[in-house]
């Protein structure tokens, strides 16, 4: 892509789930239209906004949900550990159903919502970088490095660019300590959403999706996203003597020991 990025259409799945509501607003201003899309219900259209309502795992229906998309930001599919069976239907074939779309229908880029559960086995005493393995720590963040494999095939193989957003914990304020560290605000959220859209260059990305938090450092490298230009504005430290004045959990639990939380113990699924 060489000059300055223009779309014509953007879209937003998951338009009707917590970070999809967020961007929603923002996105009307980056492009002449915007189309938004959900199995769930949906705020009615304003301004330049197209409503498309569309599961994921249907495969017709994201032939047309992708005609004349020019960039997606696919926020789209089950946020949170499930059983296997949702799983395999939004965020496996769903996911597939997105690229192979993009594909055909000639979509420029792709800015997918991974997770830090993707990487959530890793010890919150080692610091990794976009390069290091993946290490989920349940089926969602399985799901979600099945997603960063996929967009790497298809720039590879057909150059669609992706970033793959490694999202922290996207949420008004940090819910407990572990928050401190991974907490990513609103604000921070739309400016990485608004970067990884308008780079020149992206290729396949991996970025680390935090603010400018105290800690951050000691888990996350995010230098090799450095050519999105992002930097947070926001940080954690307004909530740090609320959080921490909270009773000390036990540091032996694997719970503490990860960075994925809650989510490495999470299951049995049924």
């Amino acid at each position: 892509m060489d000059g300055p990025i223009a779309y014509r259409r953007l879209l937003l799945t998951g338009a009707a789930g917590g970070l999809g509501r967020v961007l929603r607003p923002a996105m009307r201003a980056w492009a002449p239209s915007l189309r938004v899309s959900d199995v769930a219900p949906m705020d009615p259209a304003q301004g330049n906004e197209e409503i498309v309502p569309c599961d994921l795992g249907d495969e017709r229906a994201m032939r047309g949900l992708l005609e004349g998309v020019d960039a997606v930001v696919h926020m789209g599919g089950i946020s949170s550990d499930k059983p296997w069976a949702p799983i395999l239907q939004a965020n496996i074939v769903g996911v597939y159903n997105l690229y192979e779309s993009a594909r055909i229908h000639g979509t420029k880029r792709i800015v997918f919502a991974s997770s830090n559960h993707a990487i959530g086995f890793y010890p919150r005493t080692t610091r990794i970088d976009a390069d290091d393995p993946v290490r989920p720590d349940s089926l969602y963040g399985v799901s979600k490095t099945f997603g960063e494999s996929l967009s790497h095939f298809y720039f590879d193989r057909y150059g669609i660019e992706s970033v793959c957003i490694r999202i922290g914990s996207a949420f008004p304020e940090p819910r407990d300590r572990r928050m401190l560290v991974t907490w990513l605000s609103y604000e921070d959220l739309t400016g990485l959403v608004h970067a990884s859209l308008f780079a020149p260059r992206v290729g396949h990305t991996i970025a680390f999706g935090a603010s400018a938090n105290r800690d951050i450092g000691l888990w996350w490298d995010n230098s090799k996203a450095a050519h999105l230009q992002w930097k947070p504005r926001d940080n954690s430290e307004p909530f740090r003597a609320a959080r921490e004045s909270e009773p000390l959990p036990d540091p032996s639990s694997p719970i503490e020991r990860f960075q994925g939380g809650a989510y490495v113990t999470s299951g049995p699924y049924e």
